[in-house]
């Protein structure tokens, strides 16, 4: 095709030479344009393309009985949803493409018939998911597309009725596998990245994200908005002070599971694991107030943290991830050791950031606690779980989304820090001959 592109302009070059200027120069335009006008039109169709919104979801309903179920969403335009299952809780899952849901407030909190609640939101990059909680086992009796007709929506369909535990185990597995299959395989990571420079290297985890919205405040704000915001501003703060390298887990609204994000600093050799919270009590809920350090135990140290430890625990569970076996008992002692070593640390870490975080906002009662926290359970990085505040409490609420508040927060988070990496920082100074830390 170039070659004969080549010929063509040899042509009109030869003709163009032999006639007068004017006609030269209107061939020239004339000829110009047609040699670009097709890579004009494949770079506009690319760019429209491009440009294409996400598909919207406008509603979503559920209608029926315990006997027979329908699911409805309303859809600006076709899409094929693909549907799994997971047991142990009953869940179906409805992975989309990435869609703008322009649902109500409340879509999903009430079910009815097999459909006892249902969720939505961002999964993953490019991904949308919609989980929705069964009363008991079911079977998928059909499913359908309603094409979009006059000023009706189209609508994506699913009929659900009563099954037996044997079928609908089957199907989760058959439906997991299938959709295992039609992944792209990631490629192989390394065991440990490490970090380049000598810096210490922190990684910020703000909870829940995308499908799972973590607490919701009495005022509505949302917990996983709330903590990416602190979290953002935590990051700029360390990075500021030329000491540390901060990676976060999450820098949009998406899921990450909780094994995912132990991976992550397991990957990068973090130094230090900071997950962040703000939950919400079902008791005592306007008394429970303040900021709150949890660390890793095998038993609760108290009823609160059991609660909270058991939320954040069901974070998987909510987002309709496949619920990883816990790892069996530790044979090894060399493991064992670096774990007790990691958990001496990550205590002492919280002591320091209690000390600290004392004289910049209010803590509730005993603010060092612990419970069996799964974000926690890296072996190998000193790690712990800050509650920010709880959203069910409107005092709280309201600080969680002051500037002024968050301000004081952060900086006693980096005064904690500071204290924390000290005798490394002090080392590395003196190697190079700089100038001593101060807060």
């Amino acid at each position: 095709m170039a070659d004969g592109f080549g010929k063509t302009y040899d042509f009109f070059s030869g003709f163009l030479k032999s006639q007068p200027s004017s006609l030269a120069r209107w061939f020239s335009v004339v000829f110009t344009f047609l040699a670009v006008a097709p890579i004009l039109q494949t770079g506009l169709a690319g760019q429209a393309q491009a440009q294409q919104p996400n598909p919207v979801v406008s509603g979503a309903r559920v209608a029926g009985d315990e006997v027979r179920t329908r699911f409805v969403l309303d859809l600006d335009r076709q899409i094929t949803p693909v549907i799994s299952a997971l047991a142990d809780p009953y869940r179906l899952i409805i992975d989309l493409p990435e869609v703008d849901f322009r649902l109500p407030e409340d879509a999903g909190r009430d079910g009815r018939g097999l459909v006892t609640d249902w969720r939505y939101g961002l999964f993953a990059t490019g991904k949308s998911r919609i989980v929705l909680d069964i009363s008991e086992p079911v079977a998928i009796d059909k499913t359908f597309v309603l094409p979009a007709v006059d000023d009706q929506p189209a609508r994506f369909v699913i009929d659900l009725v009563k099954s037996t535990r044997e079928t609908f185990v089957a199907f989760a597995a058959s439906s997991r596998e299938k959709l295992r299959s039609g992944q792209t395989v990631s490629s192989a990571k390394g065991d440990r990245l490490g970090n380049d420079g000598d810096r210490p290297l922190i990684v910020l985890d703000p909870g829940h994200g995308g499908i799972d919205s973590g607490a919701r405040g009495i005022g509505g704000t949302l917990e996983k908005a709330v903590v990416l915001d602190f979290s953002s501003m935590l990051k700029r703060k360390l990075e500021a002070t030329g000491r540390y390298e901060v990676h976060l887990t999450r820098e949009t609204d998406t899921f990450i599971s909780l094994s995912e994000r132990v991976d992550i600093g397991h990957r990068l050799a973090a130094d230090l694991f900071i997950s962040i919270h703000a939950d919400s009590v079902r008791r005592f809920r306007k008394q429970v107030r303040g900021a709150t350090v949890y660390t890793l135990s095998d038993r609760a140290s108290d009823d609160l943290a059991e609660e909270l430890a058991e939320r954040e625990n069901m974070s998987d569970v909510i987002a309709g991830v496949e619920l990883e076996a816990e790892p069996t008992d530790v044979t090894d002692i060399l493991l064992d050791l670096a774990r007790r070593e990691t958990r001496n640390f990550s205590v002492y870490f919280a002591r320091t950031l209690v000390t600290e975080l004392k004289s910049a906002v209010r803590l509730i009662n005993n603010p060092h606690r612990s419970a069996g926290f799964r974000v926690l359970k890296a072996a190998d990085v000193p790690s712990v779980l800050v509650e920010l505040g709880y959203l069910s409490n409107e005092h709280d609420e309201k600080l969680l989304i002051s500037e002024e508040w968050r301000e004081r927060m952060a900086n006693a988070m980096v005064d904690a820090i500071d204290n924390f990496f000290r005798p490394r920082l002090a080392q590395d100074q003196t190697e190079r001959g700089d100038a001593p830390v101060r807060n």
